[in-house]
């Protein structure tokens, strides 16, 4: 089926050349002129994608193709996309950059995919003539990407910005249509820290900001000239999705707060189609879980609010107790810190919920970045041994001591996880990883977590849930480890 839809790819020569304030600055100049706009982020990325749903207001979603298969990828564009007047992507890292010498799942590869005209953004410091070379550069390296317009970030005045705009439209034929300025205090419009921006849940100037993006958009980018640019996308041939029926329910709680923020929106959705009433919890204000059948608790800042974390004693010792009593946990990167024993972080000790006995440390670099190939090689409650899972994770802390196999269920592949080769800790129904995974490349994933809750659920007033993981303890691996019913388990096709 044919389909058109008004897009752009905002791409870039490298990271941190522009393309989160232009798609910014664009997303907001689009909405207040009235447009119906659909948000995008490339890559595995969690922050740039929240501050575009605050931009656009509008649920911006992910689109990677090693996470995703090309083809869900290209789907999930279009039904989210749908509606819109236009939509806007924005690619991260290098145009061209890659898992690989080849660019697999690059910037270029998307658009190629989604038929999308690129609009790249240069940072033009301290070059002129240059930037041309450049642009002519990427034009040259890959004719299939339609490079369709170039922007320019960090120019010194309008001399430069002149000789730079000249060069580029006189040698390579392609217009320049915004150029920015060093923004001086507007630069950082978004505070930044250790993993890049701030999350959106942290900062409360949220029209103020807009305010600040379209003022830089009418001043400096030609908005109009790249709303008819994305009018010329070609139609994209798509076949139509179809989607599971909805499973008898469950209540899935998870952590939605100022610290646990990174969570796909397809991975909540996921839940939801499994049938899954979904319960926010919050690690800061609650003092007890809700009644649930289960709990996910995704990635966010546990260390930037550790103290806080740890004064809510309560909750994590009702955490702590449910999980105990049988209660199916997943857990990812910020979610294994909170329940560890300890984390360490400028020198201070912080007691964490202590399910799992390891104690971990906060890093000034990053200990693990990238994507992950994980190989489920020991029993657990989500995954079937022999089944293979695709992620990503970019964490900071890491094992104060090396981590012993028999306490995980991955051997990592590609990345790092909890070091020496392993990921995904396990005790009874619980596994907590570094690796974060995406529920539309990772299918079974949300099915087994609800099945696991309603299999909780179903046992759990009669007490025969927790006689029945009891009995099966010599199949145990691990301190406590408990695997769920051989039926229950699943395979991982990715």
């Amino acid at each position: 089926m044919a389909t058109e839809i008004p897009r752009l790819v905002i791409a870039g020569l490298s990271g941190d050349s522009g393309k989160t304030i232009v798609s910014s600055c664009l997303l907001t100049a689009l909405g207040q002129a009235g447009f119906s706009v659909a948000a995008f982020k490339k890559g595995p990325d969690y922050i740039d994608a929240a501050w575009l749903s605050v931009i656009s207001r509008t649920a911006c979603r992910n689109l990677d193709t090693f996470l995703v298969d090309p083809d869900r990828v290209l789907r999930t564009f279009v039904s989210s996309a749908a509606g819109a007047d236009i939509a806007i992507i924005e690619g991260n890292r290098g145009l061209f950059d890659g898992k690989d010498v080849h660019g697999t799942h690059s910037t270029a590869e998307l658009a190629k995919l989604l038929r999308a005209p690129v609009i790249l953004v240069v940072n033009a410091t301290k070059a002129t003539r240059t930037v041309a070379a450049l642009v002519a550069g990427c034009r040259a390296f890959d004719p299939e990407v339609k490079l369709a317009g170039v922007i320019l970030n960090k120019v010194a005045g309008q001399r430069h910005r002149k000789i730079v705009t000249e060069a580029i439209e006189t040698f390579c034929r392609i217009p320049v249509l915004g150029a920015l300025p060093k923004l001086g205090e507007d630069a950082s419009l978004i505070p930044g820290r250790h993993l890049g921006l701030v999350t959106p849940s942290e900062f409360d100037s949220d029209d103020d900001l807009r305010t600040k993006l379209a003022e830089i958009a009418k001043k400096y980018l030609q908005v109009d000239r790249l709303t008819a640019l994305a009018g010329e996308a070609s139609p994209m041939d798509v076949s139509p999705e179809e989607r599971a029926t909805k499973r008898a329910g469950a209540r899935i709680g998870y952590f939605k707060d100022s610290v646990f923020t990174f969570y796909y929106p397809e991975n909540l959705e996921s839940l939801e189609r499994q049938g899954a009433e979904l319960v926010p919890v919050s690690s800061l204000e609650d003092t007890s879980l809700p009644e649930l059948d289960a709990l996910y608790i995704g990635g966010g800042f546990p260390e930037t609010h550790a103290e806080r974390l740890a004064q809510n004693r309560a909750l994590m010792d009702s955490v702590r107790e449910a999980a105990e009593n049988g209660l199916p946990i997943y857990a990812e990167c910020g979610g294994l810190i909170y329940l560890c024993r300890s984390l360490t972080w400028q020198n201070k000790k912080y007691p964490m919920t202590g399910l799992f006995e390891i104690d971990l440390t906060m890093h000034v670099k990053p200990v693990g970045h990238g994507y992950t190939a994980l190989a489920v090689d020991r029993a657990n409650p989500f995954f079937e041994v022999g089944s293979d899972i695709r992620g990503h994770e970019f964490h900071y802390s890491g094992p104060v001591a090396e981590v012993s196999p028999a306490q995980c269920c991955f051997r990592v592949d590609t990345g790092v996880g909890l070091g020496n080769g392993r990921d995904g800790l396990t005790y009874k129904n619980c596994v907590a990883c570094y690796t974060h995974l995406h529920a539309d490349g990772c299918e079974r994933w949300a099915a087994a977590l609800a099945d696991n809750a309603r299999h909780y659920r179903e046992h759990r007033a009669d007490g025969r849930h927790e006689r029945r993981l009891a009995s099966r303890d010599d199949r145990a691996v691990g301190r406590g480890l408990v695997p769920a019913p051989v039926r229950r388990q699943v395979r991982i096709v990715v």
